[in-house]
């Protein structure tokens, strides 16, 4: 038999919760046992969807390990938190997974890989980017030398805005949006809000998987000063690697949602190899290849995903299950790579100059 997986979800702050949480529930090896927030109105709607009994909500994160016993959580703060909780949850020992970004700080980051490393915990930072079949299909199709060696990556995406939409994509009317924008932390500076760093993150971190684990040399980023907003709504970044210039742009405020309609500029990366080039853009069905042997370029059906590659859930579990290492763009080493890029970005923009990349 294989092993079977009790899980937990703690802190509800990021939308992403839910859906990992069906993710959770949909995996035959998998059983939610229990979830957990300070606030229980943000706990219904999954226990509601998950068919959770009222003992099965906590507000107070030991009881609900202690009295569920889990074999893994799925933890979802705010970004400004995501260091706290680690530090509070590695202790027990548990596998964690933790949703993006990876951290709102290099310093963070560091205290994190710190804490796991002490207590030998196993732990994912969960890119949904990932799983999109069109990125997937990129990857391998690098692996396989299609365009040569990366040298370029460029990223452009982003959305409507976090608050558009909830778990399972399920929109939010303008009212309820203009209401909540005040108070999300999302809008707030020392929550770890922004388009920065709610998205920057995805395009250095797959950008790093698709380059081969380069580092670049140097990171230059401006950002949009919103009237009467404490954070960006649009960041352009540029790294300079020893291959030459990557850009990578976050939106919020597309004039549509990636998801239902692909803005312009569409949402997605471009991969510039020596050999040719990949546009990758998210959700589409297809992804295009220039070569020597299609020059005018060609469009390929992406690939058919198949578990454990569908989600990170499946993923987290072949990992447990097969003592496989966590690799790729949730494995803490790359996303210390994208975090560092996100770091130096960050401090370019508040000092307006180009800055080499920090360690």
């Amino acid at each position: 038999m294989r092993q079977q997986f009790r899980v937990a979800g703690i802190a509800f702050d990021h939308m992403h919760m839910g859906d990992n949480l069906r993710m959770a529930h949909a995996h035959p090896d998998c059983t939610v046992v229990g979830i957990c927030d300070m606030d229980p109105r943000r706990m219904r709607d999954a226990q509601r969807e998950l068919g959770l009994s009222d003992e099965q909500l906590f507000s107070d994160w030991q009881h609900c390990i202690e009295a569920c016993q889990p074999d893994f959580l799925i933890v979802c703060p705010t970004t400004a938190e995501h260091a706290l909780w680690v530090e509070r949850l590695a202790p027990f020992g548990l596998p964690l997974l933790v949703e993006k970004p990876m951290a709102a700080s290099l310093a963070d980051a560091d205290r994190m890989i710190e804490v796991c490393q002490q207590h030998d915990v196993v732990w994912a930072i969960n890119w949904p980017l990932v799983w999109v079949a069109s990125h997937r299909t990129t990857k391998r199709l690098i692996d396989e030398g299609r365009i040569g060696e990366p040298i370029e990556v460029h990223y452009y995406d982003g959305n409507r805005g976090p608050l558009w939409h909830t778990a399972g994509k399920r929109e939010i009317d303008a009212d309820e949006v203009a209401r909540q924008k005040p108070t999300s932390w999302f809008y707030k500076r020392e929550a770890g809000g922004g388009s920065l760093l709610d998205y920057l993150g995805y395009g250095a971190t797959l950008g790093t998987w698709f380059m081969q684990g380069a580092v670049p040399i140097e990171v230059t980023t401006a950002v949009d000063q919103p009237p009467g907003l404490e954070v960006d709504e649009h960041s352009i970044t540029v790294a300079r690697y020893t291959t030459g210039l990557s850009k990578f742009e976050t939106r919020w405020g597309t004039f549509t949602d990636p998801w239902t309609h692909q803005p312009q500029p569409k949402c997605g990366f471009v991969v510039v190899g020596t050999e040719g080039t990949i546009s990758s853009y998210d959700y589409e069905p297809t992804v295009r290849v220039q070569d020597k042997a299609n020059p005018a370029g060609v469009d390929i059906a992406v690939d058919e995903l198949e578990p454990p590659y569908q989600n990170p859930i499946q993923y987290l579990v072949h990992c447990l299950q097969t003592a496989s290492p966590i690799e790729g763009p949730l494995s803490p080493a790359m996303s210390r790579i994208g975090q560092q890029i996100v770091d130096t970005a960050v401090q370019s923009a508040q000092q307006k100059r180009t800055l080499p990349l920090v360690q």
